[in-house]
């Protein structure tokens, strides 16, 4: 399966990209389905069933939410935040929805909404189906799939997924493939990443994407360190960036730019950005929703306290080197692993999101490509095992310090990285695959299903 980097990298919304963007994702095509069917106009009753890990934790991650835009019609990457509480509301007041914003239905969310907290659907465990009725007979019914990062497929697409695909010209499928490729060409990962991407669009719009990915993240980091109060979900968890980035911003410049001071600063951009993302704002899935933070914590530690344009160029095209770098570290393990913490546990979200800062930082700051894979399979190493076990099913504890933890190991990973020469006794693919089995090997209480750890041992459960 081909994968662009912009499908790693997705502008959306808050709090989950296989539990919010990926249901919104799923709604509206199954509307956009029915309409190219004929069959909208015909439509007086639709019904939702939420299977495995969407239902068990669908309401903490807004599932129930998305799915309900989605059918309006909906897109994650454009849709008003600020507006949806008032959509909700106008649904719950008139049992009433328009399809595709276009059709209006009876909508009674206790009838046509089934959280199926005991069922799996044997594919994947984030399963949902949709089907739509006139009167008694069913017009139309399809499953999708919400695999991790926003990415869908249909139940059809789901069997024969490793056929969709745009032919690349330098496609790779391992991290010892990518090294090759780039060896034969003389080329950078960077390098190599945008060529494959020159299959979809021309490098100036390549570049222009990538940098409107970064200022997306920027913005999420800026408003994270603004907002107050307490975050939706029942737990009262209190936003603590806005306190935190007052309190540092006293502090001189000499010493918010030493020592340990930086790390705060670190710490204060992934706590914003991820506050953002549970309080249902807009961010970039880098590569999910609750691992959102870590990347825009390293670009950022990166553009504050690093880079340097006499010696580094033009900053621009470093960001989008450490996104292209990033990219195609997060593809090894979208196709050979899995990005979803309902699959593999949080080791497949802030372990890859980890991997994949960590890779990107040692690309802007000089790293060879043997010392890049190094940062990566750095990253990924001390992430193994790393479960997913959110209290009330919500993305918040653990998930947002998470992504602090995440951010900074992934500088540790790629200062390591740089101190040694690249060679290194483990490969990347190897701990790729080594993921990928703890995963499979893993509880499923421990795979976003608020079943066991933290979620059931915390007093605020």
């Amino acid at each position: 399966m081909s994968i662009s980097v912009f499908e790693l990298f997705k502008i959306g919304v808050g709090p989950s990209s296989s539990h919010t963007v990926g249901p919104m994702i799923a709604a509206r095509q199954f509307v956009r389905d029915l309409r190219a069917r004929g069959q909208l106009s015909q439509t007086d009753r639709v019904q939702i069933h939420l299977y495995g890990s969407l239902a068990l934790t669908g309401i903490g991650h807004g599932t129930d939410m998305a799915v309900l835009m989605g059918l309006l019609g909906q897109s994650p990457d454009t849709i008003d935040v600020d507006s949806i509480d008032e959509r909700l509301a106008a649904i719950q007041q008139t049992s009433a929805l328009l399809l595709y914003n276009d059709h209006k239905i009876e909508f009674v969310r206790e009838r046509d909404l089934t959280f199926h907290t005991e069922a799996f659907l044997p594919q994947h465990s984030n399963g949902m189906t949709f089907q739509a009725y006139s009167g008694s007979e069913r017009l139309f019914e399809r499953s999708y799939f919400s695999i991790g990062g926003g990415f869908v497929l249909s139940e059809e697409d789901f069997a024969h997924r490793e056929e969709i695909a745009t032919l690349l010209p330098y496609d790779f499928h391992n991290a010892e493939q990518l090294m090759k490729i780039c060896t034969q060409h003389g080329w950078t990962i960077a390098d190599l990443a945008m060529e494959n991407e020159k299959a979809f669009h021309s490098e100036q719009a390549v570049s222009d994407r990538l940098w409107n990915i970064w200022k997306v993240m920027d913005a999420s980091i800026e408003r994270g360190c603004h907002q107050q109060g307490i975050l939706p979900g029942g737990l009262n968890v209190p936003r603590r960036a806005a306190e935190l980035y007052q309190e540092l911003s006293k502090q001189p410049t000499e010493e918010r730019n030493q020592g340990l001071a930086i790390l705060d600063w670190v710490s204060l951009f992934a706590l914003a950005v991820n506050e953002e993302n549970a309080a249902r704002g807009r961010i970039v899935t880098a590569p999910t929703n609750g691992a959102a933070g870590v990347i825009p914590a390293v670009i950022a530690y990166y553009v504050k306290f690093v880079h340097d344009a006499d010696k580094h160029g033009a900053l621009k095209n470093q960001v989008v080197k450490f996104l292209l770098t990033a990219g195609a570290i997060g593809m090894l393990y979208k196709k050979n692993a899995s990005i979803s913490a309902a699959e593999v546990g949080c080791q497949g979200e802030i372990g890859v999101a980890c991997s994949m800062a960590s890779a990107g930082l040692a690309a802007v700051q000089g790293g060879s490509n043997q010392q890049t894979e190094n940062a990566a399979e750095i990253g990924m190493e001390h992430n193994l095992g790393l479960t997913c076990d959110p209290i009330g099913g919500l993305v918040q504890i653990p998930c947002i310090e998470r992504n602090t933890m995440g951010a900074v190991k992934a500088i540790n990973a790629a200062r390591l990285a740089l101190r040694g020469d690249g060679e290194h006794i483990v490969p990347l693919d190897s701990v790729i695959e080594t993921m990928h089995q703890t995963g499979i090997d893993m509880q499923n209480k421990y795979k976003e299903t608020a079943l066991g750890g933290l979620a059931v041992n915390a007093v605020n459960c």
